[in-house]
């Protein structure tokens, strides 16, 4: 199962408001289940093998669950001219490609759709993320080295 199915599947489910979906094929089987205090669904992996998935994904016996409160974060009426770029997967988020080197993007530079702006590491792989705005960045909105949800905001970018 490809990555963009596991998360269009993470999408149809949050918006359908059903409480859990259950996929079973040959070499995973996902249980999706989206609680009344979390907004966001929770991904159960119970087969060995290893997926990349937007979402928190747990190897376990089916006898435990788990589920993580999604942080929100209120959008002030100043920044709604503001395009967000957001996170389209769970794992770690990092500013650059390595500790030595220097942030793919800063607050004041300017963006071109395509153009990488952060890392994020999920499950050991380490994903680029490209802007689809072009623009200027204008805020950060997470710390380097800091776990994001699906669809957290990352960076606020004016279009103008």
């Amino acid at each position: 199962m490809k990555l963009t199915e596991i998360q269009d599947l993470i999408k149809f489910v949050s918006k359908s408001g059903v409480n859990e979906v259950e996929l079973e094929t040959k070499e995973i089987k996902i249980v999706i289940k989206a609680g009344k205090q979390s907004a966001a669904p929770v991904v159960y992996q119970t087969a060995p093998q290893q997926i990349a998935a937007p979402a928190q994904v747990i190897t376990t016996a089916p006898a435990a669950t788990a589920q993580t409160p999604v942080a929100t974060t209120p959008a002030p009426s100043e920044d709604a001219k503001y395009v967000t770029i957001k996170s389209p997967m769970i794992g770690t988020f990092y500013r650059s490609a390595g500790p030595d080197k220097a942030p793919f993007v800063n607050v004041g530079d300017s963006i071109e759709a395509g153009k990488p702006v952060c890392i994020i590491e999920a499950m050991k792989l380490f994903n680029e993320i490209e802007s689809e705005v072009k623009g200027k960045i204008v805020k950060v909105l997470v710390n380097d080295a800091t776990p994001v949800e699906y669809d957290q905001p990352l960076f606020l970018v004016d279009p103008s």
